[in-house]
């Protein structure tokens, strides 16, 4: 793939259809309320519940919406597994952090798109019930946007932000928005209600690989003043491309499938007012609705011709795999900043690619580096809120494979010397242990006790733990 095609989902969709079992065709016509996600729950993988495991990206050609219109295209499944996603940037999973990294120390401003050279948009009237947005349960608020990536440009900075949230609709022209407390989104928002106006948005769904995994990276590894939309375009080899919204003034993505055009407004409504739920998250739990939240009123959506409805299935290895590379890239980077001699870092889906990290080591070198491993490690459990266990392994361990980390954890781990545990630290409170009620020694809901299991083999006893080859014959 060239780099300028790399922000274009259909082209990544073409270079799954020569490898096999990486894309599935779902021709029969199936609803977007639980059509969707009980048709692909098989291949969710965990957090999703068993029976499950990772599987291929499936398109469901033909969709029918809630409003009753025509059947369009729904994607679920691409980041399905990291592999997968990896190899949709033409790389692996153990180089695509450092590729992240890389782009955030050397980004490629986005440019205007040149007239002919982009996708012919069509405007459709400000109808979300035409769409084929998915209802996951019986218990869930409504249709949600899992995977729409907002663009807006602060007010008092000029800054722009590319952000995935979590998006409910609530009728043909409202959307309601949750955003982190804190994030870049928040603070244009509120800079826009200052100046008593709305805030401008564009919605996006349906985008290529570089610009959805660089809109995933954690504030720690893209902070405030650095545009998401850069680091995408050093991450996919080309700058991205951007064009006037129809409705709004504000800028859109010009690849991208559908835009949904639309300003914030400050007023805000129940998530749920039938139920206390939302719809699953992505540690495999039900979703609490919150009593009150910000609202997108859309006014336009634009959509390419046979435009291809991404999302993903809440819990589930796709959210994991999105979630996880970028921080995978933060905490690399912090090893760095420390000079440990980390060579990878994995992220594992189990955590919702954000709770356990897997850290491999290079070989000590003396057994000073017994105490760098540990002190490195716990550094990672502070400066990191989301991550709840730590485990450390050895070069010799894949830390890709389920079983050798669990191998690892049984033949080179003595719970009494090799666990250490971090109690009452700051947390993540959609874990459900994370409260009083679950543990008194947690002084608040979102706080936690953390733990790092060392796996790594002792410098003095390192001769003991050789894992022999089978000889070539």
């Amino acid at each position: 793939m060239t780099g300028r095609r790399l922000a274009d989902l259909r082209t990544a969709l073409a270079g799954l259809d020569p490898m096999p079992g990486e894309l599935v065709r779902e021709r029969e016509e199936v609803p977007a309320r639980f059509g969707v996600s009980s048709r692909y729950a098989k291949w969710a993988g965990t957090p999703a519940p068993p029976p499950t495991g990772p599987g291929p990206a499936v398109l469901f050609e033909r969709v029918g919406p809630s409003g009753g219109a025509t059947s369009r295209a729904v994607l679920i499944g691409l980041y399905g597994t990291r592999r997968r996603a990896a190899a949709l940037l033409g790389t692996t999973p153990a180089e695509l952090p450092h590729r992240i990294l890389g782009a955030v120390a050397a980004p490629v401003p986005p440019v205007r798109s040149r007239g002919g050279r982009e996708p012919v948009r069509t405007l459709l009237a400000p109808d979300l019930t035409a769409l084929p947005v998915p209802v996951l349960t019986d218990e869930d608020a409504g249709p949600y946007l899992t995977l729409g990536a907002v663009l807006a440009t602060d007010p008092d900075t000029g800054v722009r932000n590319l952000s995935v949230h979590r998006m409910c609709v609530q009728g043909p022209d409202r959307l309601s928005i949750w955003m982190v407390p804190g994030r870049d989104l928040e603070a244009a928002h509120l800079a826009a209600r200052r100046r008593g106006a709305n805030l401008p948005v564009a919605i996006h769904v349906g985008l290529g690989p570089a610009v959805l995994l660089s809109s995933c990276c954690p504030t720690s590894l893209v902070p405030p003043g650095v545009d998401e939309l850069a680091v995408a375009g050093a991450l996919g080899g080309a700058p991205v491309e951007l064009t006037d919204c129809r409705t709004v003034a504000t800028e859109c993505i010009a690849h991208a499938e559908y835009v949904i055009e639309g300003e914030l407004v400050g007023d805000p409504e129940p998530e749920n007012p039938q139920g206390p739920y939302a719809t699953p998250e992505f540690l495999g739990y039900r979703g609490r609705a919150h009593p009150g939240l910000p609202t997108v009123r859309v006014t336009g959506i634009t959509a390419r011709d046979g435009a291809i409805f991404q999302t993903v299935s809440g819990p589930g290895h796709e959210q994991s795999v999105l979630l996880g590379f970028g921080m995978e890239a933060a905490v690399l980077a912090r090893l760095r900043e420390l000079d440990a001699p980390a060579k990878a870092v994995h992220c594992h889906t189990a955590g919702g690619g954000q709770l356990m990290v897997v850290l491999q080591w290079r070989p000590k070198r003396s057994p000073a580096d017994d105490e760098t491993v540990r002190k490195a490690a716990e550094s990672v459990l502070e400066e990191f809120r989301m991550a709840k266990l730590v485990v450390s392994v050895d070069e010799d361990v894949d830390i890709e494979s389920d079983a050798d980390l669990w191998w690892a954890m049984t033949t080179r781990l003595q719970a009494d010397r090799d666990v250490a545990v971090l109690p009452d630290r700051l947390g993540f409170p959609l874990d459900p242990t994370q409260s009083p009620a679950y543990s008194p020694t947690v002084s608040a809901d979102g706080r936690t006790a953390k733990a790092h299991f060392d796996c790594t083999v002792p410098h003095a006893l390192r001769d003991r733990f050789h894992r022999p080859r089978f000889t070539e014959s």
